[in-house]
C-alpha cells in the first residue's frame, strides 16, 4: 500500500470517486507511517488516529496543518512553552474549508517558536529533519508541513508565509510551495506586518491549484497552456547566491525559453529590503500578548528589542522596505516594464546542517532570504519549484506574477514542472 501514501491529491479525489479507493485508504496509509516513520522525522507534534475524510473537492485527501493555524480540538502551541496547554477552540477559516471539502486533517507539524526561524527548531518539540539528509534543515518556519509532505506523511499540507515561510522550506525539502498573494486566502489572526499569507504545500502544481481553490473559497480554472510570456530573470545578487541556486535559475530560464518565453536578465537588490525587515520582524514578534520572559531566549531577545522600537520606528522601516520591494520586484509588473512572470533562485544557500542555521535576522540569515524577502514585502503571488539536487540536496526556483494572478502564475508553474529536471521526486529511504 506504500503507493497510497505518494499519491497527489489530484488522483486521490479522481480514485475516491471512480471507486478505486475507499475514502480512508489514504488516511489510514499515512497514519500508519507517521507512526513508522516520524520518529526519525519529526514533523508532526500532534496526530489524530481518528482522522477520517468525508465528501467533496477534497475527498481521500490528507491534511498537515502548521501549528501557527488553529484545529479545533488540536493543540496549537506555535511552537511555544507559552502556548505548550493550548487548544484551538474552532478550525482557523482555511482549515474549516478543507475540512468542508472532506480533507481527512491528520494533525499538527512543527514550526519554530513564533515562526520566527528559518530552520524548525523550538524547546518544545524535537528539531524537524530535512527528509533528504539526516541533521540538515528542513527550512522553516513550515518546515514541519514541507517535511511531511516530502517524506509521504500527508498528502498535502497548509503553511504560512511573511519573510518566505512556505517557499523556502519547500525549496529545502524539494516540495512545491504558493504564497497566495498577501489577503488572497482569509486570516483570522491580526498581522501587524500587512504582508503574511497561508498557502499550500504539496508535491504537484496541480494540488496547489486544488488547494488554493478550497482555501480561497473559490472554483479554480482549468490549467490552461501559458501564452509567450516575458519573464524577468533574475541571475545575480550582491549577496552572492551558491553557484548551485544560480544554475537552477538559469536552468529553468532555458526550460522557459524553450517552451517559447522571453527571459530577460534584471538587477535584484536585497539588501534595504532585509534592512527594513529586521525592524518590522521584531515588532511583530513583539506584538504577541506574551511577556519576554514567557520566550525562549532567542525569540525573547527579538521580543525585547520590538518593544523598544517606537511606532515611528517601525511605520519608517516599513515604508522603506516596501518602496525597496516595489524598485526590485512590483515595478517589473508595471506598463513601463511590462514584464508578465519573474524568475528566480528560491534561496540564496543549499540547505544547512541544522547546528550551522544563523539566528533569525542575522548571519548568513539575509543570503539565505535574499530572493523570498523582497516578494514577501511586494505582497506578489510566488511559487517554489523543485530544480533538482545539487550534492545530493533539494534545490528550487521561484515563479512570481501581477497581484492576484495566481491561476495564470500556477499554469506558468505546471508547465516548468513538466520540463526535464524539475518537479517532485521522492527522497530516498521513505517507502
Amino acid at each position: 500500500m506504500t503507493e497510497l501514501a505518494w499519491l497527489d491529491a489530484v488522483d486521490v479525489a479522481r480514485a475516491v470517486a471512480a471507486g478505486e479507493l475507499d475514502a480512508q485508504d489514504v488516511a489510514r496509509e499515512h497514519l500508519a507511517r507517521i507512526d513508522r516513520l516520524d520518529g526519525r522525522l519529526h514533523a508532526y507534534v500532534h496526530v489524530d488516529p481518528a482522522a477520517r475524510s468525508g465528501a467533496g473537492p477534497l475527498t481521500g485527501v490528507t491534511l498537515a496543518v502548521k501549528d501557527t493555524q488553529p484545529v479545533q480540538g488540536m493543540p496549537w502551541t506555535y511552537g511555544t512553552r507559552a502556548y505548550r496547554d493550548r487548544i484551538a477552540a474552532a478550525d482557523g477559516v482555511p482549515v474549516a474549508r478543507a475540512r468542508a471539502a472532506g480533507a481527512a486533517i491528520l494533525g499538527k507539524v512543527n514550526t519554530p517558536e513564533l515562526a520566527a526561524a528559518i530552520s524548525t527548531v523550538n524547546e518544545l518539540f524535537p528539531a524537524t529533519q530535512n527528509p533528504w539528509r539526516e541533521g540538515f534543515t528542513p527550512g522553516g518556519s513550515s518546515g514541519g508541513s514541507a517535511a511531511a509532505v516530502a517524506a509521504g506523511l500527508a498528502t498535502v499540507a497548509f503553511g504560512d508565509d511573511l519573510g518566505g515561510s512556505i517557499r523556502i522550506p519547500s525549496s529545502c525539502c524539494g516540495a512545491v510551495g504558493l504564497r497566495p498573494s498577501s489577503g488572497r486566502v482569509p486570516d483570522e489572526v491580526p498581522n501587524t506586518t500587512g504582508f503574511n499569507s497561508r498557502g499550500p504545500i504539496a508535491r504537484s502544481v496541480r494540488d496547489l491549484r486544488l488547494l488554493l481553490g478550497v482555501m480561497t473559497g473559490g472554483q479554480p480554472p482549468p490549467e490552461a497552456e501559458p501564452r509567450r510570456l516575458r519573464v524577468a530573470v533574475v541571475a545575480a545578487s550582491p549577496l552572492q547566491p551558491e553557484a548551485a541556486c544560480v544554475e537552477a535559475a538559469r536552468r529553468a530560464a532555458g526550460a522557459l525559453a524553450a517552451a517559447g518565453h522571453r527571459c530577460e536578465p534584471v538587477a535584484w537588490d536585497p539588501v534595504p529590503v532585509a534592512e527594513g525587515y529586521r525592524t518590522v520582524r521584531r515588532v511583530s514578534i513583539a506584538a504577541f500578548p506574551l511577556k519576554p520572559e514567557e520566550l525562549g531566549a532567542s525569540v525573547a531577545r527579538l521580543a525585547e528589542d520590538g518593544l523598544r522600537i517606537s511606532g515611528a520606528d517601525y511605520y519608517l522601516a516599513h515604508q522603506e522596505a516596501t518602496a525597496a520591494a516595489r524598485r526590485t520586484v512590483s515595478s517589473l509588473f508595471e506598463p513601463e516594464l511590462g514584464f508578465d512572470a519573474l524568475l528566480t533562485p528560491t534561496l540564496g544557500m543549499l540547505p544547512l546542517p541544522i547546528e550551522e542555521m544563523p539566528g533569525f535576522l542575522a548571519g548568513s540569515w539575509e543570503r539565505i532570504t535574499q530572493f523570498v524577502l523582497p516578494v514577501s514585502f511586494s505582497r506578489l503571488p510566488a511559487v517554489s519549484i523543485p530544480a533538482g539536487l545539487a550534492g545530493g540536496l533539494p534545490v528550487g526556483v521561484q515563479l512570481v506574477g501581477p497581484y492576484r494572478q495566481e491561476w495564470h502564475l500556477l499554469d506558468l508553474a505546471a508547465q516548468l514542472e513538466r520540463a526535464e529536471g524539475f518537479g517532485f521526486r521522492r527522497p530516498p529511504g521513505w517507502d
